[in-house]
């Protein structure tokens, strides 16, 4: 039997891994996990914390979402989970039931549609034909374990065994103060039987024993009786049950644990595209330079489109000798918005899925460190500074190198000078270490504190107020104090015309 395969990464066996907390709610990632979680439940979470291995593995993930955007195989994989629904219904049931009886009647439903969801899969997708190296080699994993002796002779089994149980009937017969139960002979089901008696024009009869699915006593007293008269179908029960009590296959367990992933991605991708929301699929081609256009917020556009909101995109580019964005202007003026965008670029690349960008193109980081702005802290008693460098030490590690960094306004309690040096220092320390990032800040200083630093601005229009526009510009010492004079009509002229 060949090797199992993760479609996650070329690693056999996919690894979980704690979800970055502060990378999650800094990035507002979390707040895009949980959109889709609404449907594909909370245990995407892992699978959204694990990051590929290498930039082999994230290239491996990106073939194998291509495939899964492609429509019949994203059709074939969501009928096969809608299939899957009906193996954990009748586990659901199995653990609930009293009878051993009728927990093996279950067992033989729940592995018939186990059966019968795999070899559909297996049909679909060879038919689809995929075209990436982990579908193609699941495939190959999948169909390979269909066809071995093993798979064949549970599938045989279970189906001869249901096959009898669905075709077994009983009678009971009650005359005179006597009930007689006896094996019977009819076709089709019990509610078709009851079609022929009443009257039209009431309500049809019902079967009592839908009413739980619990066997009752009268049930159980029956099947009693029927054992003794035809007791093989009930020991080939027994015995089919006990045969099979482990009959999953790890290595198809691994692809349903897995496939959540791509689907649950690729159907947000389509109803936010359907919303007129941009996604490409990210280049990842280190000689070319680092550079997004259409690039925005996703967690934003959610509560955006919520909202009747606009959604304003920004360009960007890292040029060859260029490490970090500084980026200063007005509050509220998109500045931490544009961070988040650029942190969520970098994240939904190195997960091998589409960007929220009209082209990029990415380069490969080892990892994604944010720092954002935290107040004090009423447990610890620590003042918002002392939170700040406790948050910050760990990020300063020298075996952080080569990753992307996200600071936004730091050291703002700090005094303007101290701040200028910490922050100068914090700066160069990333770019020695050869990380790319940006700097969200309202010192101006900072934009000149090192020559591979880029100044980004946010822009004001005419009348001073914000677009939310990110642009390469001179930072402005009086863009903040502007902007609020603007924003409030405290102009010399606007003031003198009101009194």
């Amino acid at each position: 039997m060949a090797e199992r395969v993760s479609i996650l990464d070329l690693r056999k066996v996919s690894a979980g891994e704690e979800e970055r907390k502060a990378f999650f709610l800094d990035l507002n990632i979390s707040q895009i996990i949980d959109k889709m979680a609404v449907r594909w439940g909370q245990g995407i979470r892992k699978l959204y914390a694990y990051f590929p291995a290498d930039k082999e593995c994230e290239a491996y993930r990106r073939e194998v979402y291509g495939d899964f955007k492609r429509e019949e195989i994203y059709q074939c994989c969501m009928a096969f989970v809608e299939r899957l629904g009906r193996v954990e219904e009748f586990r659901t049931l199995r653990g609930k039931v009293r009878s051993s009886m009728q927990s093996g009647v279950y067992q033989i439903r729940e592995m018939d549609a186990y059966c019968r969801a795999f070899g559909t899969l297996a049909q679909e997708l060879s038919k689809a034909q995929p075209e990436s190296r982990g579908l193609k080699d699941f495939l190959a994993y999948l169909q390979e374990l269909l066809s071995s002796e093993a798979y064949q002779k549970m599938q045989s089994t279970c189906a001869k065994v249901l096959e009898e149980l669905l075709g077994f009937r009983f009678v009971i017969t009650y005359e005179k103060d006597r009930m007689m139960v006896a094996p019977g002979e009819s076709e089709g089901s019990y509610e078709d039987f009851l079609k022929t008696f009443g009257d039209p024009d009431r309500p049809p009869l019902t079967s009592p024993f839908f009413a739980s699915n619990m066997i009752s006593e009268l049930e159980n007293s029956c099947l009693d009786i029927l054992a003794k008269k035809r007791p093989q179908i009930f020991q080939t029960l027994q015995r089919t049950a006990e045969e099979f009590t482990s009959y999953e296959d790890e290595g198809l367990l691994q692809f349903t644990r897995e496939l959540p992933f791509y689907l649950s991605f690729a159907t947000f991708q389509r109803e936010m595209s359907e919303l007129g929301f941009a996604f490409c699929t990210p280049g990842a081609d280190e000689k070319r330079q680092m550079e997004a256009r259409g690039l925005y917020d996703l967690a934003l556009a959610i509560v955006a489109h919520r909202e009747g909101r606009r959604v304003v995109s920004n360009d960007m580019y890292y040029g060859e000798e260029e490490s970090f964005f500084v980026l200063t202007g007005p509050n509220q003026g998109g500045k931490t918005t544009f961070a988040r965008s650029l942190g969520q670029l970098v994240y939904f690349t190195k997960m091998g899925l589409d960007v929220p960008a009209v082209s990029a193109n990415v380069h490969y980081f080892k990892d994604i460190q944010t720092h954002f702005s935290v107040e004090e802290s009423i447990e610890t008693g620590r003042g918002k500074l002392k939170e700040e460098l406790i948050r910050l030490a760990p990020m300063m590690e020298e075996h952080r190198s080569g990753t992307f960094v996200v600071i936004n306004e730091l050291f703002t309690t700090a005094a303007s000078y101290d701040a200028r040096i910490m922050g100068g220092k914090v700066l160069t320390h990333f770019i020695e270490l050869g990380c790319r990032g940006i700097y969200v800040t309202h010192l101006k200083e900072l934009t000149e504190i090192h020559p591979r630093v880029v100044s980004l601005r946010a822009m004001l229009d005419q009348e001073r107020l914000q677009t939310f526009e990110i642009k390469r510009s001179e930072a402005e010492e009086s863009a903040c104090a502007a902007n609020q004079v603007n924003k409030y009509r405290l102009t010399y002229e606007q003031l003198k015309e009101r009194l």
